[in-house]
């Protein structure tokens, strides 16, 4: 009862401190918001600025898409860093380097933004506003390099809110809270969850479902892998989708030997390239040694969902293989795979032709396929590609239904992340070299 009674009664000076310190304002919601900012960066108690801060992030969610522009272009552009500070404390520190120069020119170099961006954390629900944020940002940040400078600052603070020391790893099954599965089925970004149903055979007994979890965000997932415990490196997915004949959980965990990572769904846009995938699938497969011994192997049944654009895209004059245009023009309708001949016809130089795009086509440094990107920066090689695995729409459109095998190696895992991140190399089957010819 006390702690109730305590949030009250803050809850009553805020809404208070608010009613004295917000600026009135006939404007529009960007001119709102800007004031608002202003009075945000200025007052210093605890209770007035959380009421404005809680007044900023509802003015931001009621905008529609053009003024959220607004705000963030208005974020980037004028809450800046003062040139002039800066070079002074640089100047400053160069001449005399010591603990007062530094401490001067890292208060000289951080943004007022920063500190803003601080402050909206302080509103009820401002973690989440501010993934929100971030998330339009993201939405809009390739056709606005005006918003970089946010980019940046953002990308700083949420990675250092979302540091994996603060994160929560939880297993997920049946009997967790309605409000987690549902969102789940929401969030499920590689094969679709068909329902409760569907939900309830990859959360049975012989299968697995982790996730990571984030205090300011209780009931929404951060990121989730589903595995499927089998025997043997899987090599299509519909079995691992689908429910055995005796019903979910028929199969036994104990009997398998393998654990295939099938899935993985990144939940948040607004933390897309903040990485918490590597020490997921590192600390899944820690706890599935611990809780089923006799699983040993730790691959993947992964998608490929670059290839068939690149293909399609690429001149044929710079393909490993050509194709001609009437092959060119058959795989590129999704018909082509319910004949038997043009199938057989199209393995060969298709599994030739992806085995060529993991190993060899690079978007700078790093492969093409981001997937590929992925897996082998987390220290997994290439073990087996595979043929007819996934038949579903998206998988013939992506890849033409080819997925492929990544092999996490627990004591090969840091010489491949090594070779991988130091070298580019990537360390793959010889059957799979063999395939890329």
């Amino acid at each position: 009862m006390q702690r109730v009674w305590v949030r009250q009664m803050f809850g009553a000076i805020a809404d208070l401190g608010r009613q004295y310190l917000l600026p009135a304002s006939d404007n529009s919601p960007l001119e709102a918001a800007r004031a608002l900012c202003g009075e945000l960066l200025s007052h210093r108690g605890e209770a007035s600025g959380t009421a404005l801060a809680r007044e900023v992030i509802a003015t931001f969610a009621a905008m529609d898409e053009d003024a959220r522009l607004g705000f963030l272009t208005m974020l980037s552009t004028e809450y800046g860093p003062d040139t002039d500070v800066v070079s002074a404390a640089a100047r400053d520190y160069a001449d005399d380097p010591g603990d007062v120069t530094y401490s001067e020119l890292i208060k000289a170099i951080e943004s007022p933004r920063q500190e803003l961006i601080r402050r909206l954390n302080m509103a009820p629900g401002g973690t989440a506003a501010i993934v929100d944020m971030r998330a339009s940002l993201v939405a809009a940040l390739r056709d606005n390099d005006d918003l970089k400078p946010l980019e940046q600052d953002l990308r700083h603070l949420l990675g250092s809110w979302f540091n994996r020391g603060f994160l929560q790893f939880e297993r997920i099954d049946w009997r967790t809270p309605a409000v987690v599965l549902e969102k789940l089925i929401a969030y499920e970004a590689v094969h679709e969850i068909q329902g409760w149903d569907d939900l309830r055979r990859r959360l049975a007994d012989d299968r697995r479902c982790f996730a990571f979890f984030h205090p300011a965000l209780p009931d929404e997932p951060l990121i989730f892998v589903e595995v499927a415990l089998v025997r043997g490196i899987a090599g299509e997915v519909e079995p691992l989708l689908q429910t055995p004949e005796g019903g979910p959980g028929t199969s036994s965990a104990e009997d398998a030997d393998t654990a295939i990572f099938y899935s993985i769904s990144n939940c948040q846009a607004g933390l897309a390239g903040i990485s918490f995938g590597n020490f997921l699938i590192k600390q899944v497969a820690d706890t599935l040694s611990n809780e089923l011994p006799g699983v040993r192997t730790f691959a993947t049944l992964s998608p490929i969902p670059g290839f068939m654009r690149w293909l399609l895209t690429t001149d044929p004059d710079a393909l490993p293989i050509s194709l001609n245009d009437d092959e060119r023009a058959l795989i590129a309708e999704p018909e082509w795979w319910a004949n038997d001949i043009s199938r057989q016809r199209m393995k060969g130089p298709l599994q030739t032709l992806c085995s060529h795009y993991l190993l060899n086509e690079k978007r700078g440094d790093a492969p093409r396929d981001s997937v590929s990107r992925f897996h082998l920066g987390n220290g997994a090689s290439i073990e087996r590609l595979n043929w007819a695995a996934d038949h579903s729409a998206k998988g013939l459109q992506q890849s033409a239904g080819m997925m492929v095998n990544y092999l996490y190696e627990r004591d090969e895992i840091v010489a491949n992340h090594e070779a991988f991140s130091e070298q580019g190399r990537i360390v793959a089957s010889a059957t799979v070299k063999r395939l890329a010819g």
